[in-house]
């Protein structure tokens, strides 16, 4: 069984240079927009992933896996919204906006140091 947390097949070299990581942290940063703007969660790494994608590796990288692990909140986020009804919902939408923060930060300090970052339960869709 392979780390998550290092790169696959599909990903760019481990080391990020230090001239991409700035766009590379935004991509998982501007996820926090969807708090205050609806979608913005995906709509901010969507924009820049599309931008820098063929420019950086590293930028594709961590635009496709910010955007894949947002698409997979969103599941998530709908889910819970479903489950209000039976008041399972009321619980589990706390823990899925906790665990959306913590691991958008955890995958921004990853990024600023140099590593990809792999987002636990995250359905790879792009």
């Amino acid at each position: 069984m392979t780390d998550p947390m290092t790169p696959g097949p599909d990903l760019a070299p481990a080391e990020i240079p230090k001239e991409e990581r700035g766009l590379a942290m935004m991509c998982h940063l501007l996820s926090l927009t969807g708090f205050v703007i609806p979608f913005g969660n995906v709509i901010g790494p969507l924009v820049i992933w599309l931008v820098k994608k063929d420019v950086s590796p590293a930028v594709d990288v961590a635009g496709r896996e910010s955007l894949n692990f947002q698409l997979t909140l969103l599941i998530f986020y709908v889910i819970a919204f479903a489950l209000l009804f039976l008041a399972i919902g009321a619980c589990l939408l706390p823990v899925i906006a906790v665990l959306h923060v913590v691991f958008v930060i955890i995958a921004t300090i990853k990024v600023n140091d140099g590593v990809h970052y792999r987002y636990p339960m995250t359905i790879r869709m792009i």
